[in-house]
């Protein structure tokens, strides 16, 4: 499910994976995130890459609704961007063609590792409970029903509490969160011995 667009099919969620495991697209999408706009020399400057490469990298990312043109500030060649807020929920992986489940499958890998790199930055950075960094680890029992309906308050909260970049109040932060849950394995029990 993708917030506010319609159901994306199956080839465009593949071509979606695929943008997002593309490492110049996630470093052109973290930069648009942290700095809100750019136009491709900047792109090409700040990554060290060719402004032609950038052009057709933005251009892909605009093509699947990840970033927009900035008309106020295009004109000419000059193109200006910046990101669009996205949410995307993955589906079943029963329900996905081969070549979708390869790409979630090679993106899931690379979200690992940046999910590894900042869970460490969270224990170097944590300065207690008042602090900037939050490490928080839980357990309790639910049922399904109660987790989906965590997960809805969830992100009910992220959009409470939560800004878009061009409204968030002074002093803000961008904040990297990150949010997984897991059942145990389901216990079998041997039957019970019984008496000869």
């Amino acid at each position: 499910m993708t917030d506010g667009l319609p159901e994306m099919t199956s080839l465009e969620r593949t071509a979606l994976y695929k943008s997002l495991g593309n490492p110049l697209r996630r470093r052109i999408l973290e930069y648009l995130g942290r700095h809100g706009e750019a136009n491709s020399t900047v792109l090409a400057r700040e990554l060290g890459e060719s402004s032609g490469t950038t052009s057709y990298h933005l251009r892909k990312l605009a093509e699947q609704r990840l970033i927009e043109e900035v008309p106020e500030k295009s004109g000419g060649r000059e193109r200006w961007w910046r990101a669009l807020p996205f949410r995307h929920t993955t589906p079943d992986p029963a329900t996905m063609t081969d070549e979708e489940y390869a790409a979630a499958s090679r993106l899931a890998h690379l979200k690992i590792e940046i999910d590894t790199a900042l869970y460490h930055r969270a224990h170097q950075e944590y300065r207690g409970p008042e602090g900037w960094a939050q490490v928080q680890r839980h357990g309790t029992w639910m049922t399904r029903d109660e987790l989906l309906a965590f997960m809805r308050d969830y992100h009910a909260l992220l959009d409470r509490y939560g800004h878009p970049r061009e409204e968030a109040p002074e002093g803000a932060r961008h904040v990297q969160m990150r949010y997984y849950a897991i059942p145990e394995p389901t216990e079998t029990r041997d039957p019970e011995p019984t008496n000869p």
